[in-house]
């Protein structure tokens, strides 16, 4: 199936590894041009270089999507270097779980507040593309109460919330937008494996959750963060996809 994404002009922040990295590599293999953001400039450098070595146009920079203001100079300078912005994905998070008072302030500064001002800076240019969309990750601790209730859970249920209110004050604009929730995500320097590293109760207990006996992949999660922000899916805006394996119960 062709996505019509050849040639459209997206970006994901936290796109150096996990679902990002696997969200703007298969952006790529559909012919998107991509610019990334994180922390390690290194990795953004590495990741960059083997995106842009498929053919198209690949920037990248490191940034702590906590600071508005570096966050926002680096969704316009993006919008230079790719000629534009058709697609945002906003997937970065503190993966703050707890109920501290830390956790509370890093889950609303990285999680909410990074996606609420990724999308402000990115407005102005989705608003000058035929075919725009955003696209914000969620997780299903934001519709079902697991372990991870409390600042993170609170604020990935804020973020469906959020992406269900923008999805009705933006289509007359032509801008789509949808949230996607995966379950339990494995990849290598993940959370889930400093969990199965550190805490292997923990591990054991999700493990034997997943009706599937495994935990998802980046490449999985990808898949449908690439098809709703696709044109393929020109009517599809306000929803939660849920991408779990049948993990979760809610209707």
């Amino acid at each position: 199936m062709d996505l019509g994404l050849e040639g459209k002009n997206v970006l994901v922040t936290g796109g150096s590894k996990g679902i990002g990295l696997a969200v703007a590599s298969l952006f790529v293999e559909e012919g998107a041009n991509v610019a990334i953001c994180a922390r390690n400039a290194d990795e953004v450098g590495k990741v960059v270089a083997s995106l842009a070595a498929k053919g198209v146009r690949s920037w990248g920079r490191s940034v702590d999507v906590a600071d508005p203001v570096a966050l926002k100079g680096w969704v316009e300078d993006a919008a230079v270097q790719l000629g534009g912005i058709d697609i945002i994905v906003c997937n970065v998070s503190a993966l703050a779980v707890g109920n501290s008072t830390e956790t509370w302030e890093n889950s609303f500064r990285v999680d909410m507040m990074h996606t609420v001002n990724s999308v402000a800076a990115a407005l102005p240019y989705l608003e000058q593309s035929k075919s725009a969309s955003i696209v914000i990750v969620s997780s299903v601790s934001g519709f079902e109460i697991d372990f991870a209730a409390g600042s993170y859970g609170a604020f990935k249920a804020a973020l469906i919330h959020y992406a269900k209110g923008l999805s009705n004050q933006l289509i007359g604009k032509g801008i789509r937008v949808n949230a996607v929730s995966p379950g339990n995500t494995y990849f290598e320097g993940g959370i889930w494996q400093t969990i199965e590293r550190g805490s292997p109760d923990l591990y054991k207990t999700a493990m034997s959750l997943n009706p599937t006996a495994r935990m998802g992949t980046p490449e999985e999660v990808a898949a449908g963060v690439v098809f709703v922000a696709s044109p393929v899916a020109s009517r599809i805006s306000g929803t939660n996809l849920i991408i779990d394996g049948a993990l979760t119960k809610a209707v």
